[in-house]
C-alpha cells in the first residue's frame, strides 16, 4: 500500500524516464543527477512492490506494470501543467466553450461581447457557430445556444429572447411590396422549416390556401439574408438579428407583420455541472436579453 501522501518525485522521475527509457536523459530534463533518478524509480518500485524498468545494458525497457502506469502519469501531469497554466495575475482563467446558432452569435452575441470580457476578464470564452443542428457531448460545449420551443432530450434550457420572424429585403424589392399579396409575384427565400412562409401569409391576412410562389431554402439565416442582399429574393427572418442592417438601410422591413415560431434559448446537458465561468455566461446572458 502507499502511504498516506503521493511520492510526487519518485513519479515525475519515473515519468521522465519511461518517455527517454533513459534515467541519464531524464536526469538532464530534471536537473538532478542520474543517480538521483534511478534512486527515485526504485523507491516506487519499492512502494508498489513491482518492477517497472527492466535495466538493458543500453538503455531501459517498460514491463507491463509500467506501460500501464506510464499514460495515466502523462495525463495527470499534462491536466496539472493545464491547470498551472490558467493561474495569471492572481486569478485563475477559466476556460468557456459556447456553440451558438450563427445567425444569434452574428447579429446579438458578438456586438455586445466586448462588454462580456470587460466584465468577466478571466474568462476565455471559445466560441463555435452552427446551423441549429448541434451534438453538445460530441463536440465538448458548455452550452449550446439554439433556436427553438425549448425541448431538446436530455438537456435544460435556459429561455433568452423570441424571436419574431418579418419579412426583410433590399430597398429596391421593398419599394415594389405595397401589400402582402405582391410578395406572391417574388422569389421567397426561406429556412427548412417549410410552414414559416404559409403562416406569414396567413397572420398578413392572406387565405389559409394561398399558392405560394417559388422559393429557395437555406440552412442558416445568415446564408438567407446575403441572398436576400443580392437581390435573390425576400426573406423571411428574425429582423432583431439583423438591426444593424436596418439601421444602414441596406435592408427594409416593408410590413410589420410578425410570427413567433420560437425563442433562442441557451441549453446544457443535464449531466454537465454548472461551472462558475458557465454560471457567470448564463447570468450575463439573462441581463443583457432584459435590455
Amino acid at each position: 500500500m502507499l502511504r498516506s501522501h503521493l511520492p510526487l518525485n519518485a513519479l515525475r522521475a519515473f515519468e521522465a524516464s519511461a518517455r527517454h527509457l533513459s534515467f541519464t536523459r531524464a536526469a538532464i530534463e530534471l536537473c538532478v543527477t542520474q543517480a538521483a533518478v534511478s534512486h527515485q524509480v526504485k523507491s516506487l518500485e519499492v512502494q508498489l512492490n513491482v518492477t517497472l524498468f527492466k535495466r538493458l545494458p543500453r538503455g531501459l525497457m517498460l514491463t507491463r506494470e509500467g506501460e500501464t502506469l506510464l499514460p495515466v502519469l502523462r495525463e495527470s501531469f499534462d491536466r496539472i501543467a493545464h491547470t498551472l497554466g490558467q493561474f495569471e495575475g492572481g486569478h485563475y482563467r477559466e476556460v468557456l466553450t459556447v456553440g451558438a446558432v450563427g445567425t444569434f452569435a452574428v447579429g446579438w452575441l458578438l456586438p455586445r461581447l466586448a462588454d462580456f470580457q470587460h466584465r468577466y476578464p478571466f474568462i476565455d470564452l471559445r466560441l463555435s457557430t452552427h446551423n441549429n443542428r448541434v451534438d453538445v457531448a460530441a463536440e465538448g460545449l458548455d452550452y449550446a445556444i439554439r433556436f427553438g420551443a425549448g425541448a431538446w432530450h436530455g438537456t435544460d434550457a435556459c429561455e433568452l429572447l423570441e424571436a419574431p420572424l418579418t419579412v426583410l429585403c433590399v430597398p429596391a424589392l421593398a419599394e415594389q411590396l405595397r401589400t402582402p399579396a405582391d410578395l406572391l409575384k417574388h422569389t421567397l427565400l426561406r429556412s427548412y422549416r417549410a410552414d414559416e412562409w404559409s403562416l406569414w401569409f396567413q397572420a398578413a391576412g392572406l387565405p389559409a390556401d394561398t399558392l405560394l410562389p417559388r422559393s429557395i431554402v437555406f440552412d442558416s439565416s445568415l446564408a438567407m439574408m446575403e441572398a436576400a442582399l443580392q437581390g435573390s429574393g425576400v426573406a423571411l427572418a428574425p429582423a432583431m438579428m439583423f438591426s444593424r442592417q436596418l439601421a444602414g438601410d441596406v435592408i427594409r422591413q416593408p410590413f410589420d407583420v410578425g410570427i413567433t415560431t420560437g425563442s433562442y434559448w441557451l441549453t446544457r446537458l443535464q449531466s454537465r455541472t454548472e461551472t462558475s465561468a458557465m454560471k457567470a455566461f448564463k447570468t450575463w446572458l439573462q441581463e443583457a436579453s432584459d435590455v
